[in-house]
């Protein structure tokens, strides 16, 4: 049984309440926001038996919700703060929106981002009139160097998310989609970061309507929030996942988190894969694209409605931003269809022998293939890397894989392996027979010039380097993975070389993708 709330945490709350009620009504966004649409979403809804509807903050001047707080936190700045100027610290939608308030309101706006920032953001802020300055290769430096300036020019600092005038801003989202939306609201989904957004929506329409349902939605791997609501506590993650950069923050803010551990009733986790089927959900749906963080509460509903087995609900969904890169659309495409689990990649064994293929083919069926992927392995045997369609039925992946090793075939199911997905499947047929002390990495290197090198100096002047592929999805972060011969007696060395490096990494020699299709044994 829950224990009930102590009279102290139901003052609070109530307190927190009537505060951000009283902020999120008197909150000036009109200025510079619209107020977004709450739009009717009818396939997913057909698909899901739920009513979707998506409130649409993509269509926001700067493509992002963010433009809200900054600028009510910006328009109430005192006289004196204004002459002195702002600073942030942001690598895309809050640069954005701190900018636009600027020069809306004639003060001067500093913008600190990292220098792995893609050249097409920087752009943005510099042509709604902010002076970037590019620093570090996170956020997290960029930040530091934010505070820097603050303390060092006298400049008011602009939280993207801890602070209550930024929180009041994001939380007008919430009184638009009460004021749109008369009818029944089984639960909203919203994207989560720092907490921001969350904190504000939470706030008001626990305030107004208590009954709905308020879910958190964050990648799986940059999951802060999620972790601190479950253990009670704001706790630091030991890294985040590159892939929705919108939320990447590896701490919830200590002002939303104060605000989330009371309003919010549950936590979602989704994967990159998922997020990229709800950005093709988006475009179906409205011929529109978010970025992967923008896509976040698509995907929860999704996973929500799925894990519940839910019907009939009314669900609303905040679609937060669309500042995505265009080169990223090819690996969004690319993993659409595994997030939705309509394709499961498969490595397959066959005899190296006339027919074989053929054979293969035949027990397959009439299933859609693809992609295929062959390389010779050795007189008896090849490895293939086959891509396969599925329809909607969940049981449809186990069930191709089941018939396959009833026949015969020995089978990996690689649509969860990482380095599979992102580099193996373009690398199928390098496999080198013969190649002494191989070991395998997966790198992420930070999107600037000299990261690379800086590699190089580290590693590649002590162990040849046997295996280099690259992979770059418009992110502030290549993919890399890297083969180097290293003998066993100096791979403490060789790991104490990596560490140093600061660059996140993972061992992948014992991958079955690896020992399948580019390892050095058979």
């Amino acid at each position: 049984m829950k224990t009930p709330p102590s009279p102290r945490a139901v003052a609070e709350v109530h307190k927190i309440l009537a505060d951000y009620r009283d902020r999120i009504e008197r909150a000036r966004v009109y200025d510079v926001a619209i107020r977004s649409p709450l739009d009717d979403a009818p396939k997913l809804s057909a698909r899901l038996g739920n009513h979707v509807l998506l409130k649409r903050e993509d269509l926001q001047p700067v493509h992002s919700f963010k433009l809200r707080g900054a600028f009510n936190k910006i328009v109430g700045l005192s006289d004196e703060q204004r002459r002195a100027g702002i600073v942030t610290a942001s690598a895309g939608n809050h640069a954005q929106g701190v900018a636009l308030a600027g020069k809306k309101l004639g003060i001067q706006a500093w913008i600190v981002m990292p220098r792995t920032t893609p050249p097409i953001k920087v752009d943005a802020v510099r042509a709604l009139g902010g002076h970037v300055v590019l620093h570090g290769d996170t956020y997290d430096e960029a930040a530091a160097h934010a505070r820097e300036l603050a303390e060092g020019k006298r400049m008011t600092l602009v939280h993207p998310y801890d602070d209550p005038d930024v929180i009041a801003g994001q939380g007008t989202i919430a009184r638009e989609i009460l004021e749109q939306h008369g009818g029944p609201i089984d639960a909203i989904f919203v994207p989560v970061g720092g907490g921001g957004l969350l904190a504000g929506v939470a706030a008001y329409v626990k305030a107004l309507r208590p009954e709905i349902r308020v879910v958190s939605v964050e990648p799986d791997d940059s999951n802060c929030m999620a972790a601190a609501l479950a253990a009670g506590r704001r706790v630091e993650l030991d890294r985040v996942g590159l892939f929705a950069d919108g939320v990447a923050v590896k701490q919830a803010g200590k002002e939303p988190f104060r605000v989330a551990r009371h309003l919010v009733d549950e936590s979602v986790l989704v994967s990159a894969d998922e997020m990229c089927a709800a950005v093709r959900d988006m475009f179906y749906e409205k011929r529109a694209l978010p970025e992967p963080a923008g896509a976040l509460a698509i995907a929860g509903i999704k996973r929500w409605v799925h894990e519940r087995g839910a019907s009939g609900k009314t669900l609303i969904g905040v679609v937060s931003g669309a500042n995505v890169n265009f080169d990223r659309l090819r690996h969004i495409a690319e993993r659409a269809e595994l997030g939705d689990a309509h394709e499961t990649l498969l490595a397959v064994t066959i005899p190296e022998k006339p027919g074989s293929f053929k054979r293969f083919l035949s027990h397959l069926g009439r299933r859609v293939i693809t992609e295929f992927n062959y390389r010779y392995a050795s007189p008896r045997e090849a490895h293939i890397f086959v891509g396969i369609k599925l329809g909607d039925d969940p049981a449809e992946r186990d069930a191709a894989v089941r018939k396959l090793r009833e026949d015969g075939y020995p089978v990996v199911d690689m649509s969860g392996n990482e380095m599979a997905k992102v580099h193996v499947r373009y690398m199928v047929g390098g496999r080198c027979a013969g190649l002494p002390d191989e070991i395998l990495y997966r790198f992420e290197f930070p999107e600037r010039p000299g990261a690379c090198l800086d590699f190089l100096n580290a590693v590649g002047s002590r162990w040849n380097i046997s295996l280099f592929h690259y992979r770059n999805h418009g992110a502030a972060y290549g993919r890399v993975l890297c083969g180097l011969q290293v003998p066993k007696k100096e791979r403490a060395e060789c790991k104490r070389s990596l560490d140093a490096l600061g660059y996140r990494y993972a061992e992948e020699s014992e991958n079955p993708a690896y020992r399948l299709f580019l390892g050095t044994d058979a």
